[in-house]
């Protein structure tokens, strides 16, 4: 039924020589790769305006500069990524750009940063996607919750039918998004030339506006660089392109770029231009979509493709959240788990947590995340900060030809990024402060988990692990319930052991039930030897481990192997299973842990 279940929602397995169908074209890989950061426009230019209204309506006019100051970034943060892409082309983007360059920790501070951000981006996009179909819908406003967790489930389910279905899926509403937001702004811009709108509505550019300071300034730009979130995933995902996976990467690169750029400063222009004011109930992008078009269909056309593309940004998550893993995996920092691709060739474990984490967040914080945006935002320039370091470190090490002008691009990238990084961290500490408690946590649990493997890897090695026990023989103890089938199976097992000693063991919660078993022992099986352990406080597992811990001590004294062989009967059905007591998964369960003792298990399996 499960596996029926499975093939349904997810489809067949595909082969590992199909990997190479897996892969994405530049069109497909725009649409799922850029959603993250093509939706941040419906939230950007707003928080440059919750920033400036602080001041009063005269100082709007700031947002043109300080939007200007963002696609300054832009272009760095592209040029940039871009250069990380065919300077490392198996992906990994900052992780691996600052682990390399920096060192462990910067790198592990930047994949930590990812990771959480990752789970951020699924939490925010869905959220804010929902709160969108909310507003539509007020009677839904109480369902909230249950909603952004089916938006989860659902694109969790898609993305684990594989990379290319879901893009071919995600696709669309990406493109109409775009096509909704040209035909707002390009309708706009007709009516400000044929003077359908009024020049009343802003203040000229350059109007001195009291009260405005440097501080505040900077704080709208911190603010409204938290629509260049999502920038990096392109470069965390290259193995995800068809060959030549670099080229593809950085066109597609490219093109997010120039369309964030546009769609970034249209908003914001537009909205100087008709002297919107941010409302609390009503997004900036629906304030000019009304202006622009009124209540027709052009006007629930740009907000149905806003809602449906903060939705779907969470697709960037699940695009490079598993692929970051795999790095971080292979470095074992992380459990190797996330390396291993699923039946359609996607790292299915790291889609998996990633849904699962996100629906916990939205649980926790009950669907209403926007206080996260700006850790959100600081935990993507920390990354954005180290890498851009990181390239001029390598540039200045290594000195390639034209190694100026790339150091030039990514010495202004740190710079921006590193400002707006303390902005954040200076303006919106309130909100902020948890990643000074979950990033060290973070790298510490990297550094256990890392630490074990080593210790496990350095016990395993040939040279260094102790020498083998050489065996004579084995004793075994095979514990029983009764006289039954099972236990003849395990007994007639035993007995085809070499060299081996077999010890019966019955521990009875009644001197009744001990004598019976005895006696019936005696007459079915005597060359076997029963030893009887009654208790008097109902308990298998300690009697047992004491029997044990004698048996063991006798046996190593002549080499002895001491070996549990477990009968166990398997029902027809998986749910017969709570109908029993499961006696012999807790003995196997208490014996793993013992050391020197070999835990067998004897299945019998049931008919009907």
């Amino acid at each position: 039924m499960l596996t029926l279940l499975k093939r349904l929602l997810i489809g067949r397995p595909l082969k590992s020589t199909e990997l190479g169908e897996q892969k994405l074209n530049k069109t497909k890989a725009l649409a799922i790769l850029s959603s993250d950061a093509l939706s941040s426009v419906a939230y950007g230019p707003e928080q440059i305006l919750l920033v400036l209204i602080t001041v009063g309506a005269a100082a709007f006019w700031y947002s043109i500069p300080i939007a200007a100051g963002v696609l300054v970034l832009l272009l760095a943060l592209i040029l940039s990524y871009r250069q990380i892409i065919f300077a490392y082309p198996h992906g990994g983007g900052a992780y691996v750009v600052s682990k390399e360059n920096l060192g462990k920790y910067p790198g592990l501070i930047a994949g930590g940063s990812l990771l959480v951000d990752y789970i951020l981006t699924v939490a925010v996009s869905v959220s804010a996607g929902t709160d969108a179909i909310t507003s539509a819908f007020p009677s839904l406003h109480a369902h909230t919750v249950i909603i952004a967790i089916v938006f989860v489930v659902f694109i969790t389910i898609l993305n684990l039918r594989g990379i290319t279905e879901s893009a071919s899926i995600l696709a669309y509403p990406v493109y109409l998004f775009v096509l909704a937001l040209f035909l707002l702004i390009g309708t706009s811009i007709y009516n400000l030339i044929t003077g359908h709108v009024s020049h009343d509505l802003h203040t000229t550019i350059g109007t001195p506006v009291a009260g405005i300071s440097l501080f505040l300034l900077l704080r709208a730009f911190a603010s409204g660089s938290s629509a260049l979130t999502g920038v990096e995933a392109i470069s965390n995902a290259i193995p995800n392109f068809r060959n030549p996976a670099p080229n593809n990467a950085s066109k597609t690169l490219i093109a997010m770029g120039a369309l964030l750029a546009l769609l970034f400063s249209g908003i914001v222009f537009l909205a100087y231009y008709y002297g919107i004011t941010p409302k609390a109930d009503v997004t900036v992008v629906s304030q000019i979509a009304e202006q622009t078009f009124g209540r027709n269909f052009m006007y629930f056309f740009v907000q149905g493709t806003t809602a449906l593309i903060l939705i779907l940004a969470a697709n960037t998550g699940y695009s490079a959240f598993p692929l970051l893993a795999v790095n971080l995996a292979k470095d074992k920092f992380i459990p190797r788990m996330f390396t291993v691709r699923g039946d359609r060739l996607g790292y299915s474990n790291g889609i998996i947590i990633l849904g699962i984490l996100s629906i916990i967040l939205i649980i926790v914080f009950k669907a209403q995340t926007e206080h996260l945006i700006p850790l959100y935002a600081v935990g993507v320039f920390i990354p954005f900060t180290l890498s851009q370091t990181g390239m001029m470190l390598k540039w200045i090490r290594q000195k390639p030809p034209g190694w100026i002008s790339k150091l030039i691009i990514n010495t202004t990238g740190a710079l921006i990024s590193f400002i707006v990084t303390i902005m954040f961290f200076l303006t919106k500490f309130a909100q902020v402060w948890p990643v000074f408690i979950f990033l060290p946590l973070i790298i510490f649990a990297f550094h256990r988990i890392k630490k074990h493997y080593e210790a496990v890897s350095e016990q395993l090695r040939l040279t260094t692990c102790e020498p083998a026990i050489q065996i004579e023989g084995n004793v075994i103890i095979v514990p029983v319930a009764g006289i039954t089938y099972v236990v003849e199976n395990s007994i007639n097992y035993a007995q085809s052991l070499a060299a081996a000693q077999i010890i019966a063991v019955h521990i009875p919660f009644e001197r009744d039930d001990e004598a019976r078993l005895e006696e019936k022992w005696r007459n079915w099986r005597p060359d076997v030897r029963l030893v009887s352990l009654h208790t008097p406080y109902r308990s298998i597992i300690q009697p047992l481990s004491k029997f044990i811990d004698t048996v063991q001590r006798k046996a190593s004294e002549s080499n002895y192997q001491v070996t549990v062989i477990i009968p166990q009967f398997i029902p027809k059905k998986g749910w017969h299973n709570i109908l029993h007591n499961q006696t012999s998964l807790m003995i196997r369960a208490h014996l793993l842990y013992r050391k020197n003792v070999i835990v067998t298990t004897v299945p019998y399996h049931l008919k009907k």
